[in-house]
């Protein structure tokens, strides 16, 4: 479709960081991928105005922005308004799904995790963040083994029925912490209304794109991603190229066309939000960039498509080391050591 990368970039905050907080930048993309915390961060200060990553972790310290699994069994950041109604529409899919594995492959039945949840609503009552491994510590006396992944399961799926959530980071350790301690009540949202929220959310901050992304992204049926953007219809905009139907925000302005270099973490939405992503990124590179373990690499965007994989060279005085997908110029080397500098700032302004 004509000007799509354009387009996305400017949606995404990338071409231009339209955020003015972290808790912005993210409540603007309705969520974005967290599994890599560090790269996360630079997600998130990416496009985000001014952003260090002191800033950011301020923002989650405070609890504005909460790292949770709300959809495809995958840590996301969501903006803390955001936490109840998306994990409330989407967790359940993801909890069908596994429920019967865990309680065949861990002994994760039913009665083990109600018993489980009893134990951690006790260990996290004070409302203060408690690390994963105080956590396992207070499972085993209660005859609740933590090894083998049971462990970090019972906390998955108690963060997917909405009973606690991530803290702050402790050093290196993530913590968790009661959602309700966390996380301000709200009035449930009704599935319609959940459903054009989505629609609209996703949009906001990834569009153009179709009903077969949306429903990636989400995790939810085609049927049920189409029913979301038809109800969210009369906000949105729709084009159809070459047979294929389009949605947008109608907000939308028209982006400007750019050569511009951008240096995207792993796991970014630009590459990740989406199913298809030949748009931005040729098929014969994908196994450079998406290896057959599900692990997405840093990559280097130069007119809106991946044209490298990067990453920092600690033993190099953190230089860019860089590997490309096609020959680049001169000034496209220029282009990645300026976006260099721009991400060095985040990490180096947070030392």
């Amino acid at each position: 479709m004509p000007s799509l990368t354009a387009r996305r970039l400017q949606r995404h905050g990338i071409a231009v960081p339209m955020a003015a907080d972290p808790a912005d930048a993210v409540r603007h993309m309705g969520a974005m991928q967290a599994q890599d915390y560090a790269a996360s961060l630079w997600a998130i200060g990416l496009r985000t105005r001014g952003a260090t990553r002191a800033t950011v972790e301020d923002a989650i310290a405070c609890g504005k922005i909460v790292r949770t699994w709300p959809m495809r069994g995958t840590l996301h950041w969501l903006a803390r308004e955001d936490v109840r109604w998306m994990v409330a529409l989407l967790a359940p899919r993801v909890q069908a799904a596994n429920a019967a594995r865990i309680a065949r492959d861990l002994g994760l039945d039913a009665s083990t995790l109600t018993h489980g949840r009893r134990v951690l609503e006790q260990a996290l009552k004070e409302g203060v963040p408690v690390t994963r491994a105080d956590l396992y510590a207070c499972m085993e006396p209660a005859g609740i083994p933590s090894g083998g992944q049971r462990g970090l399961h019972l906390l998955n799926w108690l963060a997917h029925e909405g009973v606690i959530c991530q803290g702050p980071r402790h050093g290196k350790q993530p913590t968790f912490v009661l959602l309700d301690a966390w996380v301000p009540p709200s009035a449930p949202l009704a599935r319609d209304e959940a459903l054009r929220q989505l629609a609209l959310r996703y949009l906001q901050g990834h569009g153009p794109a179709t009903a077969a992304d949306l429903a990636w992204w989400s995790g939810l049926p085609r049927k049920e991603a189409m029913q979301a953007l038809a109800s969210a219809a009369s906000a949105l905009v729709q084009e159809t190229h070459d047979g294929t139907t389009w949605w947008s925000h109608a907000d939308a302005a028209a982006p400007a066309r750019s050569n511009a270099v951008h240096l995207l973490p792993a796991f970014d939405e630009y590459l990740i939000g989406y199913r298809d992503r030949t748009p931005v990124l040729d098929a014969a590179y994908t196994r450079r960039v998406i290896g057959v373990n599900g692990l997405v690499s840093a990559t280097a965007i130069i007119g809106g498509r991946v044209a490298a994989t990067w990453k920092r060279d600690a033993a190099a005085g953190d230089d860019i080391a860089l590997a490309p997908l096609r020959a680049l110029s001169e000034a496209e080397h220029s282009g990645i050591r300026r976006a260099a500098q721009r991400q060095h700032h985040f990490l180096g302004a947070a030392r």
